[in-house]
């Protein structure tokens, strides 16, 4: 059929396209309903979709009973959305129609791109530059393609998506796994969560993770999002998703593979060897407002209270989290599961015991408030309920039910329906198996959890969120090939300079062949005096033997002068010493590790990390997303446990903490600093004064990209 008899897409929004397309077309679709490819076409025809479908198949007049048509150009209308289920070489050549035609969007479910080697990369550079010139949005390559059961969408090849009558719901799912949609979707199903959207992602060589739930945003019909992440690609989308996510208050809960540190095998800081890939990942997710959980029922089970629950801005106080429960040993394993993940549950203060006591409930002193089993009476825990959720004493209170939920439940939980409206969030675990009385908190709206695991991960996931910055400037990694160079010593203090960061003075001596007859002279400071050997080659100087420390006159330090030389020669025979830096001796209190790095997929990072050669034996650190405000430079501090010594631990001085905050903030701000250059900066050891004396940097490491720093 010629062009001029078909009609454009009704719309071209994206997320209509994508969960709400009007007409569909299906490339490559099967006569055989059992075969991957198709799958779609029965699926959609058993699940209600009123859409128009068309399938394609240039071999066949029929698929499946139905019409088929021969190509895309060939079809009554441009269709809103194309499944494309062909070979990777003939999904660059579907794509190329599709972008003649003015398609909205394609799903690609060919693999055989970037990740099958040089050909792959070069037939996955023709798809994406395709698609770009032609405007057509790619979803893929390698994605089982997309659903939504509030009407029936049901463009997948899915096998899990056979089941018939999925609920529909109002959370957005995106998955880097084509095959957790339908876990998710299976999984949501026995316990009757359904969905407004599940999304395989594939290869994201277009649309990615954050894009797709980007689009959404608007969507009322959309409330909340789930994600299953195999990594962070495409971070700075999902960055500004995030954010828009939490302005809106849609909660966000993630679960993410990988857990590997091989990253940082490629770092020259000890920055880059503590900041591990899960690690920088954590810390990306809290700071973008991100519930990261660590089970499967967390994730399903975590959108009701990340909707309660505010996010907290940085520097906010521990949680404050209360346990009432009518049996002790099932509020115990709550309890137990909290503290793993760094929660402690708070008593009850006196007054509020003594409060309870005079409305007649009896319960002993003690972290869990146990009304044991007089509180299966409603006159008992509705009383226990209106106390506790009305002392402003938690942030949150769990209430742990017992056997009686499961065969009496609208009896069992009619003392937590009634209080759900109180200003403190209410959440519950059930101890048995009760899926009747987890149903009606769920249609209640109170957040309820299955398992131990599960209410303690979310509990902790929700409080780690941390409110996400108002603008976090993007910062380009550099790319491997990139001619790259560390700063030497001197030139390093130069660059803390400009952030006002402080460090001790230093003196360059020049080396000549014979090390001993190296000139001296005045110094313009006292002995004793450090000497290390200044080289931008050598990174780590005492792994060269490159350090002489308690140089206490002119001739020691010629002898180490002498030392140091013999030493890196022995090392690394291909530096030759030529300059050797003189630093007085000085001490603190104590030393720490503050470094920057820019991580290839998160961005810039910041971390605080207990100092010195052992910093990476310990991995005592803290991590942010920079730059970091003061708030969150503290909260840092408090993190590290090393870092309790210089807080009057057992009558020890009072170390200057604030000079640490102001050393965290200059450090990170090198992110708001475009086209720097520096992608690895770090000071180590950075020595602890008393209260008022401040810090000083004894040594520090600079690495830049050649020709901008």
């Amino acid at each position: 059929m010629t062009s001029d008899h078909r009609t454009t897409p009704a719309t071209s929004d994206l997320s209509h396209a994508i969960l709400s397309p009007s007409s569909i077309a299906l490339v490559g679709a099967s006569d055989d309903p059992a075969k991957t490819t198709g799958r779609p076409l029965k699926f959609l025809r058993a699940s209600g979709y009123h859409g128009r479908i068309y399938p394609v198949n240039p071999r066949r007049d029929t698929v499946q009973g139905e019409q088929a048509w021969p190509s895309l150009t060939e079809l009554p209308e441009v269709p809103e959305h194309v499944f494309i289920m062909t070979g990777s070489d003939a999904a660059v050549a579907a794509v190329e129609e599709c972008g003649r035609l003015g398609v909205t969007v394609a799903t690609v479910l060919a693999s055989g791109f970037s990740e099958s080697g040089p050909a792959g990369i070069e037939r996955e550079r023709r798809l994406i530059e395709t698609a770009r010139t032609c405007g057509v949005r790619l979803i893929g390559p390698s994605s089982l393609g997309v659903a939504n059961p509030n009407n029936g969408l049901v463009l997948t090849a899915n096998a899990a998506f056979a089941e018939k009558d999925l609920p529909g719901g109002s959370t957005f799912v995106a998955s880097q796994s084509g095959s957790m949609i339908g876990a998710l979707a299976s999984r949501g199903m026995a316990r009757g969560i359904g969905f407004a959207g599940l999304v395989s992602t594939g290869g994201e060589c277009d649309l990615s993770v954050g894009e797709l739930c980007a689009a959404t945003l608007d969507d009322p019909a959309v409330t909340s999002y789930l994600l299953f992440l195999e990594n962070l690609r495409g971070a700075d989308k999902l960055r500004e998703f995030a954010r828009g996510a939490a302005e809106r208050g849609k909660p966000v809960t993630v679960y993410k593979l990988g857990r590997s540190d091989a990253a940082a095998e490629l770092a020259v800081s000890h920055t880059g060897a503590l900041a591990g890939a899960d690690d920088v990942a954590a810390e990306f997710f809290a700071d973008n407002g991100i519930a990261r959980v660590d089970t499967i029922d967390g994730l399903l089970e975590c959108a009701p209270l990340a909707a309660r629950l505010p996010i907290r801005p940085a520097g906010s106080p521990a949680p404050r989290v209360g346990v009432v429960t009518t049996t002790g040993g099932g509020a115990a394993m709550v309890v137990d599961q909290l503290g793993v993940r760094g929660i402690d549950v708070q008593r009850a203060s006196d007054d509020t015991f003594a409060e309870l006591a005079r409305r007649g409930v009896e319960a002993a002193p003690a972290r869990i408030v146990d009304v044991t089993l007089a509180g299966t009476k409603y006159e008992v825990m509705s009383q226990a309920l209106e106390v506790l959720l009305g002392t402003g004493e938690f942030d949150l209170l769990i209430a742990v039910v017992g056997s009686s939920a499961r065969f009496n439940p609208e009896l069992a939980l009619r003392a937590l329906i009634d209080a759900k409206d109180a200003p403190t969030p209410l959440a519950a675990f059930v101890v048995p198996d009760a899926p009747d009385a987890l149903t009606l908190l769920a249609d209640e709206g109170i957040p309820a959890f299955r398992t131990p695991e599960a209410c303690a991960d979310v509990v902790a996931a929700t409080f780690r969120r941390r409110l996400p910055h108002s603008a976090t400037p993007v910062v380009t990694p550099p790319a491997e090939s990139s001619p790259s160079r560390v700063l030497d010593e001197v030139e390093a203090y130069g660059f803390l300079d400009s952030l006002s960061i402080p460090h001790a003075p230093a003196v360059v001596l020049d080396v000549p062949d014979d090390a001993g007859q190296t000139t001296i002279g005045s110094l313009p400071f006292s002995y004793p005096v450090v000497a290390k050997v200044l080289d931008s080659r050598i990174a780590h100087k005492s792994d060269v033997g490159g350090v002489v420390l308690h140089i206490g006159d002119e001739q020691q330090l010629r002898d180490a002068v002498v030392r140091i030389a013999g030493s890196v020669a022995e090392h690394r025979p291909d530096v030759g010493v030529r300059r050797i830096l003189v630093q007085p001796m000085v001490s603190g209190l104590g030393e720490v590790l503050v470094g920057y790095r820019v991580d290839p997929d998160a961005g810039p990072i910041v971390m605080l990390a207990a100092g010195g050669e052992l910093a990476e034996i310990h991995r005592d650190r803290s991590l942010r997303t920079a730059p970091v405000s003061r708030e969150a430079a503290l909260e840092m501090t408090r993190e590290v446990k090393a870092l309790e010594l210089f807080r009057g631990f057992r009558g020890r001085e009072h170390g200057d903490v604030e000079a640490i905050v102001d050393t965290i903030v200059a450090l990170s701000a090198i992110a708001e600093r475009p086209g720097n250059g520096v992608f690895e900066a770090e000071i180590n050891p950075l020595l602890i004064n008393g209260v008022g004396h401040g810090v000083r940097a004894v040594d520090a490491l600079v690495r830049i990209v050649e020709g901008q720093g």
